[in-house]
């Protein structure tokens, strides 16, 4: 038996889908612990390209059950929607479980995020709009409802009721919205597209624990990354979960087993979508064109992204709270063409170096302090072996590795499943 997390180390879109897709052929058990639909992971192979946002990454294993744990927010309609896609691809049929302990994000989540995006003006977070914040908010207001509500009905209309008044308050009182919400017609949407999915609906923490009893191989994918946990990241521009490692057991349901491996993802450039601090952003003349050649749009979003320097001080404190074993880099071919590259060591700060990950009154008004490296022009996509790679791209992770103190094992140089170096 394994137990592996495979999680990023910076604020999301490290490439935790393709890390997952590679890694899963070993797994029989692939289980997304928190988040919702509110990000995405890309995954190339040879069935296609596809850009999942709730079902987890190891869909394409058809030996492998996937699992959307208790920690994770669904929003029943784009689920649906999602499984659609993917059947219309060939992929399938999906061995895809959904923890009766997972909770609904609904029409209204997705209105109310929208709402307080708008009532921020210029103060907004970045939201995606697609109501994480409002859906797991209600989880600790004590009115979340659950997908294994779906099968009681009675129970669930009974329970909609003081949420939907509830709502309708806030939309007016809050908002100024017209605060006309029906239980009617928010128990029929919950009805009809949730009915696709109450075949997949179980206890998950019971398939979990006999999976592990059972000697199985088990992954645990994680949403966004170390920088935006709602606990350690850049708050309050985060998500509404904890995306670290150290939360796997309870998002995911299973206890009692120490995890073998942390796999942290991190590019080999910086990258960030929405708003916040984001010391070594780069202008536009030079991340323009290399958002460009790169692909570095948001999956679930389409926005453009924000790129940065490669962040060690950042990135060395994403792996220390993700408690990562294992290190895999990404995207480092994006890099080839680039005659300089630059790595930020340390922050400048009032006048003083910083170098430990700071908080963001530090971090709002610090800038970076780098150290250039020699680029490389070599199309480095067919490399292999380390030792394939030109030697400048060569010293550029490995300086990365010391700087951030933990091993890259894994380098990708594309975006298909193959094109990996192994170390």
């Amino acid at each position: 038996m394994s137990i592996h997390v495979v999680c990023g180390v910076n604020w999301g879109d490290e490439g935790k889908g393709r890390m997952v897709d590679y890694l899963a052929h070993d797994m029989d058990v692939v289980v997304r612990y928190q988040g919702g639909n509110n990000a995405g992971h890309t995954v190339a192979n040879d069935r296609g390209t596809f850009k999942l946002h709730l079902v987890p990454s190891g869909i394409f294993n058809p030996n492998a059950v996937n699992v959307l744990g208790p920690g994770v927010v669904i929003d029943v309609e784009a689920l649906g929607q999602e499984i659609e896609r993917l059947e219309q691809a060939g992929i399938g049929p999906l061995n895809l479980k959904i923890s009766d302990r997972a909770q609904i994000t609904f029409p209204f989540h997705r209105d109310e995020d929208a709402w307080e995006e708008e009532r921020l003006g210029k103060g907004a977070y970045g939201s995606t709009k697609r109501g994480i914040a409002p859906a797991y908010g209600d989880r600790y207001l004590k009115k979340a409802l659950l997908m294994g509500e779906l099968f009681y009905p009675e129970f669930l209309k009974e329970r909609l009721l003081p949420v939907v008044e509830w709502k309708n308050a806030i939309a007016k009182g809050v908002y100024g919205k017209a605060g006309n919400l029906t239980v009617a017609e928010v128990f029929d949407w919950a009805v009809r597209y949730g009915e696709k999915l109450k075949p997949m609906i179980t206890d998950t923490t019971r398939l979990l624990s006999e999976a592990a009893a059972a000697g199985k191989n088990i992954m645990f994918e994680a949403q966004l990354g170390a920088l935006r946990d709602v606990f350690y990241g850049i708050y309050p521009f985060t998500t509404s979960s904890s995306a670290l490692a150290a939360f796997a057991p309870v998002g995911s349901g299973l206890f009692g087993h120490g995890v073998g491996e942390v796999i942290g993802v991190m590019k080999a450039f910086s990258t960030c979508v929405g708003a916040g601090p984001f010391v070594t952003e780069m202008d536009e003349a030079q991340a323009g064109p290399l958002r460009q050649s790169s692909g570095e749009f948001g999956t679930a979003t389409g926005r453009p992204r924000r790129l940065g320097h490669f962040d060690a001080l950042a990135s060395r404190f994403g792996a220390e709270i993700q408690g990562v074993t294992k290190l895999a880099l990404t995207k480092l071919d994006s890099l080839s063409g680039q005659s300089k590259l630059q790595i930020c060591t340390k922050y400048l700060y009032k006048g003083e170096f910083v170098t430990d990950f700071p908080l963001n009154a530090v971090l709002e008004n610090a800038t970076g302090v780098y150290e250039t490296m020699d680029g490389w022009s070599e199309d480095i996509t067919g490399c292999r072996r380390f030792d394939d790679l030109p030697t400048a791209a060569q010293r550029y992770v490995l300086r990365i590795e010391e700087l951030v103190g933990r091993s890259i094992h894994y380098v990708s140089v594309g975006p298909n499943r193959k094109q990996m170096v192994l170390r």
